[in-house]
């Protein structure tokens, strides 16, 4: 009787699981320096390198972007009143003010 899919997917799991179990002991005695672990080397080499460039930009961008968008939706009620103001101004002025 052929395997079928969950099967496969039990067998796999289960030999991902076992090299797991068994890779534990070695990554815990191996001599680990904590500067291994510290990503800013490689963070640093790829800002240095250029190839950030265009997502830095863009993050930058985007952070401009943002910061107009809420300094012009914090402007709207303002800017609404004094539009108003001036449409009511001309409304109730006489047509001798206006000349």
């Amino acid at each position: 009787m052929p395997a079928d899919p969950t099967e496969w997917a039990a067998a796999i799991s289960f030999g991902i699981a076992g090299y797991a179990v068994l890779s534990v002991p070695y990554f815990l005695l191996v001599d680990a320096d904590p500067a291994d672990f510290d990503p800013r080397p490689a963070l640093r080499r790829a800002i240095e390198s250029g190839r950030l460039d265009p997502a830095l930009i863009a993050v930058v961008n985007t952070r401009h972007t943002a910061r107009d968008t809420a300094e012009r939706a914090r402007r709207i009620p303002r800017d609404t009143a004094i539009t108003a103001a001036a449409l009511l101004m001309l409304l109730t002025a006489t047509p001798e003010a206006t000349r």
